[in-house]
This record gives C-alpha cells, structure tokens and sequence, in this order.
C-alpha cells in the first residue's frame, strides 16, 4: 500500500472511487523530502497525515518506529486515528499498490469536427479555479442572534452567501482581503463552529459535521496566505 510519487489529488480520486470507509495508502508528501503522507478515506472525504523520517525512525502522532517494516505492522492492527477535528477514523483496509483496475474507456466509433467558426483563441477554460468552493452552512445573524441556513459560495477573494443554493443574487459578499483570521469557534452552543474575523464584524459559521467545518476554514486560510503572499510581492515591487 505504499504508492510513491502519487499525488494528493491522485490518492483522493483512487480513495473515493475504488476504496471504501477506512481505505488508506502511503505516499511521498509533496511538501518535504523527509515527510510521508498517510491518506485515508472517511465516509465522504479523504484526509492527510504527516509521518515524519527522522533518519533513524519514522515519527506518526505519539509513536515512533524503526524501520518502515515495524510501521507496517503497527498499521495491519487496525490503529485508531483522531484529528484535529475530534474526527475519528479506523484504517481497516490498505489500498494495494498493484491493483486490478476496471477498464472505463470507450472505443471511439466517431470522430469529427463540426465546424463552429471558433478559433483556438475563442477557448476559455471554464474548468474552477483552484480554492473554489460551494455548500450549505448555518450562520448567526448580526443584531438578531439567531441561526439560519444560507448557501455560500468561495470564489477568487470572494465569499458570498444568498439565501439557499437556486437563489441567483447573494445576500450579501465578504471580501476576504478584509479578513483577519479564520478559527475554530467553541464560544457558541453548537458543534462544528468556525469564525471569520472582520474589522467591523465576526461572522460565526457552523458545518453540518467536524470534516466539512475543517475543510472550510483549510481553503479559507489557504486564500488568505495566498492574499497575504500577493500584497507582499506588490510592496516588494513597489519599494524596488
């Protein structure tokens, strides 16, 4: 179940499609040489674990291994993973290197092109842009205190909510360069709470479960670094 040089986007895809609850597989991070990623598979999402290579052991959470072959067998007996997120997840079934895949290509019976006129400068790309992301979270009102479900959508530097998910103009767009931080929230009296911080005003967020919140406020930060990054390049500009 050891897979190399696969991708995060990759061990996701093979995860969700082929694997089943506690499906799990070990690859390469692409974040550092001394760090192996562990991906398991929860209900509806993927998550990634960080196993550190110290040179002489492999580090994961509180325990720490010898050699790759004792890791292995620490995780044939089905350990127990909690996260961040109180999530609890049971690696049951690790997902073989080497495995019998189904065939989902078509043959082509035809080919052509009909002619639209369009030139190879008339494509746009319509696929999302990277850090997009939709669904439905409650939030509590501003004077009112009280909790209602709206439909946000992340797009660019823009966060928007309307009030359900066929509504086509929103209630309101935060503008994220304005943002300060983005949080857990334990201050409320519900679960899975995050909070977005704005000179003026905090907006309190609730997910429907722990993964979902944590999967908001990861992107979240994300675009936020990501601003950050940006306006310090332009101030770097400016005073060169």
């Amino acid at each position: 179940w050891y897979h190399d040089n696969l991708t995060r986007h990759a061990a996701e895809a093979l995860l969700l499609s082929n694997g089943q609850d506690g499906s799990y597989l070990l690859r390469k991070s692409n974040e550092r040489e001394d760090l192996y990623s562990l991906s398991v598979r929860g209900k509806d999402s993927v998550k990634h674990f960080h196993i550190e290579h110290t040179g002489t052991s492999f580090k994961f959470g509180f325990n720490e291994f010898s050699s790759l072959k004792e890791l292995v067998m620490h995780f044939a007996n089905q350990p127990l993973i909690g996260s961040e997120t109180g999530t609890l997840i049971v690696l049951k079934h690790p997902y073989p290197r080497k495995v019998e895949e189904p065939s989902i290509y078509e043959s082509v019976r035809v080919h052509t092109a009909m002619q639209t006129g369009r030139t190879e400068s008339d494509l746009v790309p319509n696929a999302p842009s990277l850090g997009t992301k939709e669904g439905y979270l409650i939030k509590q009102g501003k004077i009112v205190k009280n909790w209602k479900t709206r439909w946000f959508t992340l797009h660019r530097n823009e966060l928007k909510y309307f009030k359900d998910q066929t509504a086509t103009e929103p209630i309101r767009a935060l503008d994220l360069t304005e943002c300060s931080a983005v949080q857990f929230d334990y201050s409320q009296e519900r679960v899975n709470c995050f909070c977005l911080v704005f000179p003026l005003r905090t907006y309190y967020l609730c997910a429907r479960t722990g993964i979902e919140a944590d999967e908001w406020i990861k992107i979240l930060r994300w675009k936020l670094s990501q601003i950050r990054k940006q306006l310090e390049q332009r101030n770097a500009t400016s005073d060169s």
